[in-house]
């Protein structure tokens, strides 16, 4: 079978509206230096694709382009002034336009982790894709689709931390893991100020998630009624430890003798 060879055709390039779908928000300056480099040595190796768009005028008709991939082609040749862009012209309806600037982007490891959490959303808001559809169409699991769109309910401060570089794709996660926003600002801090590297903080919310739970335990009113007249029924202190819907009970003893006691108002 034999695979139909896609046309390219010499565009101007300010005929070319950037994908108002576009994933990437931001574009680092030096990368696309480099890029403005390479492209006025070697030319542009690689096509953009665009969608074609003809307007009626009073006289005639205009035609325009919407950029669906190759966005940092484009701005680098615009850098350069280059008046025409190889493109290869399709077809797309919005939601095909999306997915295409996303799945080229995410090709790319530098794609910021809130911008690909944005495209998601996106995708899930707008086309009523479940997460699991949406890994399909992006080649990654509905786990990494689930935990990259939680980053969205981190505090602004700390999405504004990761996409300016103060903390990693994994702080962020980690931090995502946490219900208390209070709580999520203050790791924020500690990583920051100690330099925390992901591993650490993974430890950091153990513990943290941990000591919630006991406070939590030790402020539930029934719990402390109930160990309270354990305590007063076997005359020694009762701890009452939860471990999700179960648990322990502690009866402390002091000695042998003590212990002996506590066995008999067991097996009362």
């Amino acid at each position: 079978m034999r695979v139909k060879k896609e046309s390219v055709f010499n565009i101007e390039t300010n005929k070319i509206s950037p994908n108002p779908m576009q994933p990437r928000q931001e574009m680092d300056r030096d990368d696309l230096s480099e890029l403005a480099d390479s492209i006025k040595e070697h030319g542009i190796l690689q096509p953009l694709i665009v969608t074609k768009t003809v307007r009626d005028l009073a006289k005639g008709q205009d035609v325009e382009y919407a950029l669906i991939a190759g966005h940092r082609r484009w701005a680098a040749a615009r850098m350069l002034g280059l008046p025409h862009v190889p493109a290869i012209i399709r077809d797309s309806t919005e939601q095909q336009r999306l997915e295409l600037a996303l799945v080229e982007n995410l090709q790319r490891a530098d794609l910021n982790a809130l911008d690909k959490a944005n495209a998601f959303k996106r995708l899930h808001d707008e086309f009523d894709l479940t997460h699991q559809e949406i890994a399909q169409k992006v080649g990654k699991s509905r786990e990494v689709v689930t935990n990259t769109m939680r980053l969205l309910s981190l505090p602004q401060e700390i999405q504004e931390g990761l996409r300016s570089n103060k903390i990693s794709e994994g702080h962020a996660k980690m931090l995502a893991g946490v219900k208390s926003p209070q709580t999520q600002k203050a790791l924020y801090d500690e990583i920051i100020q100690n330099s925390l590297n992901v591993r650490q903080v993974e430890q950091r919310v153990r513990e943290v998630s941990v000591s919630a739970h006991k406070r939590k335990i030790f402020h539930d009113p029934e719990i402390k009624k109930i160990a309270g007249q354990l305590t007063g029924y076997f005359g020694n202190k009762v701890d009452i430890h939860r471990s999700g819907i179960g648990g322990k009970v502690v009866i402390n003893f002091s000695d042998k003798e003590d212990l002996g006691k506590v066995v008999k108002k067991i097996i009362k």
